[in-house]
């Protein structure tokens, strides 16, 4: 198991924007933390009231937006123009292109989300887009799939053999994921204290797993991703 721990992320900041990095982006470069396997992007981003994205344009990327707190206005190039509001999941897959924007759709509330990218398993596809709320009862003490290759048991789907999984754990319990052999494995802990193996994970840290799984127990409240990667 690698660490990336949250404080050596690197960072992007404006009046209106605090984004920290998992991988680089940007002008954040780091080449030890490209990214891993198909998993290019993880950006926790907290965006001001009113403030935001402007138009700006993908390709050949499989794009996950995941909403922690607040809510986001968007906008594409599809014709969509919609509210993701927190516990919502949007998928944007990029393929032949796209333009959009994102801001926050309150005034007054702050917005925090994770944008993320995956590679697409062959480019060229027909821009997609797909959106989901998840009930925070899905995910309460175990790892449950939101996003997946097929969209089963309707998750977002994406052009990739990989999956998201996302949790909340309270105080003690114990999450597991077996992931397979020839397979690897990334976690992120957005909120709360958690122990993997004799490691403890705060807030904003991650983990590269590669020993075919992972165990997770809550040291005090938790909310943690996991991805599946090939």
């Amino acid at each position: 198991m690698r660490l990336r721990r949250a404080k050596d992320r690197g960072a992007t900041r404006f009046d209106w924007l605090t984004s920290h990095h998992s991988f680089a982006f940007g002008d954040y470069h780091d080449p030890q933390w490209l990214g891993w396997s198909a998993l290019r992007v993880l950006n926790d981003d907290h965006v001001v009231p009113g403030g935001g994205f402007g138009a700006h344009a993908h390709k050949n990327m499989e794009i996950v937006t995941y909403v922690v707190s607040g809510a986001i206005a968007h906008q594409d190039s599809m014709g969509n123009e919609t509210r993701l509001n927190a516990g919502e999941l949007q998928r944007m897959s990029a393929g032949t292109g796209i333009t959009h924007s994102e801001y926050n759709a309150s005034p007054e509330e702050p917005l925090h989300f994770f944008q993320i990218w995956i590679t697409p398993d062959s480019d060229g596809t027909a821009p997609e887009y797909e959106q989901t709320r998840v009930e925070p009862i899905t995910i309460q003490g175990h790892f449950q799939a939101v996003v997946t290759p097929d969209g089963r048991g309707r998750t977002l789907s994406i052009h990739q053999d990989a999956f998201m999984y996302l949790a909340r754990l309270r105080p003690g319990t114990l999450a597991t994921r077996t992931i397979e052999a020839e397979r690897v494995g990334y976690l992120h802990v957005i909120s709360g204290l958690v122990r993997v193996g004799r490691s403890v994970l705060s807030a904003g840290d991650g983990a590269c797993l590669t020993d075919g799984g992972v165990s997770v127990r809550a040291v005090y409240d938790a909310h943690v991703m996991l991805f599946d990667l090939p």
